[in-house]
């Protein structure tokens, strides 16, 4: 870490780090801003943003799933924030392990999960308690909850570290980018980020909501209070505040894992120089670009459900046509599933399936005679494509062969 890249203001937190790392300095983070701070630069991306949100709590309202498609987003969101960190796993193999049980799971896959699990306990909890539910109890939740299958993670889940760390550098502290402040110092500085992300003070009448979103994460992330997970535990933070705040949680780590140059850069802004304007035009374009994509992946899963509609002629109300409501939510899954989800008997969901496997909407993928899984091929293309790619719809002249081809993952 270079003095050098550091403002007159962080050079003046910065505190010796024990031994054996005693020749190197932490910064403690000065606590999150209450006052407004500068967004002159912000502005234009800023007013897209809360022009997107707008979008997306008017449609929700109109919705029987007011999270739009929200199981899988939050798979996407799962697989996508794990692989920043190094964690690589697939959309496909989440939600297979989910439909078989997952007891010959890869840890990666298994962390993956916990991830997604974590997403599903804690936004409905953020929605009924609004901003008090950040406590450092639930920062240790957190990352407990994402933490607890990662076999190389040395400190106890949930525990805050006690050990000095560092950014960047690649394991030599000599080169890093930012060295967090001391382990003595890390209670007192996440609770600084924790009274911010309460939203008590100025800021709720200083700052937007974009502007906080970015200035709490760049705080939590600069405070790095575990020893390892922070970046995980800090993009869950992002829809469990827009949670908080009434708004349709976004899931912002696809965007992220698109553009981890900017976001890194970003965060160094702030870091080491209090410039809270990248991050927050990053924040703020994060969502734009996220909406944007979200739109489009609705878009074309209404078409593809007419395309799906229009290969046979489901009778109305039967499980079969029932079943296509679902498989946006669920393209990967087992008979057992589909009966539980329509309330139907094991022999009216095998006879479901065998039409949709007729129609060619869905493929069995295991070759078992028992414990068969099922995929909706067509569904999964659109929905774990590339970020910013445009949906590919399939060419409905061999439906047949549409249905049969794997998925291509990213």
């Amino acid at each position: 870490m270079k003095r050098s890249d550091l403002s007159h203001t962080i050079r003046e937190t910065l505190k010796r780090l024990p031994h054996p790392y005693e020749a190197h300095y932490g910064i403690i983070q000065p606590p999150p801003p209450e006052h407004g701070v500068s967004v002159i630069q912000a502005m234009k991306a800023l007013d897209n943003a809360q022009g997107a949100l707008g979008k997306i709590d008017a449609i929700a309202t109109q919705m029987k799933d007011p999270y739009i498609v929200s199981r899988i987003l939050t798979r996407r969101e799962a697989v996508s924030s794990t692989s920043i960190e190094g964690t690589q796993s697939t959309l496909d193999e989440l939600l297979s392990v989910e439909e078989t049980g997952g007891d010959d799971a890869k840890d990666a896959a298994r962390q993956v999960g916990n991830y997604a699990v974590a997403l599903d306990d804690f936004i409905p909890l953020a929605a009924k308690d609004g901003y008090d539910v950040f406590t450092i109890d639930l920062l240790k939740s957190l990352h407990r909850a994402v933490m607890k299958d990662d076999p190389d993670y040395q400190d106890v889940p949930g525990e805050l570290r006690t050990r000095v760390v560092w950014i960047g550098g690649g394991g030599n502290i000599a080169y890093s980018s930012l060295n967090p402040p001391p382990p003595d110092e890390v209670p007192a500085c996440l609770a600084q980020t924790v009274d911010y992300l309460r939203n008590e003070g100025m800021q709720q009448m200083t700052q937007g909501f974009i502007t906080r979103m970015a200035i709490a994460h760049a705080h939590f992330e600069a405070v790095h209070p575990f020893r390892d997970g922070n970046g995980r535990v800090g993009r869950l933070l992002l829809p469990l505040m827009m949670a908080a705040e009434k708004h349709v949680p976004l899931y912002l780590s696809p965007y992220i894992e698109a553009k981890k140059g900017a976001y890194y850069a970003s965060l160094e802004d702030a870091q080491q120089r209090l410039d809270w304007q990248p991050i927050i035009i990053f924040m703020a374009e994060a969502v734009t670009g996220t909406v944007e994509e979200l739109m489009k992946t609705r878009s074309a899963l209404a078409e593809l459900s007419e395309l799906w509609r229009s290969r046979r002629k489901f009778r109305k109300g039967s499980a079969a046509a029932r079943a296509l409501d679902e498989l946006p939510h669920y393209p990967v899954l087992t008979a057992k599933r589909l009966g539980e989800l329509l309330e139907i008997s094991p022999p009216q969901a095998h006879q479901a399936i065998a039409q949709l496997e007729e129609a060619g909407i869905l493929a069995e993928r295991t070759g078992y005679s028992r414990n068969r899984v099922y995929a909706a091929n067509d569904a999964l293309n659109i929905i774990n494509r590339p970020f910013g790619e445009q949906p590919i719809l399939p060419d409905e002249s061999e439906p047949d062969d549409a249905a049969k081809a794997s998925p291509k993952w990213p």
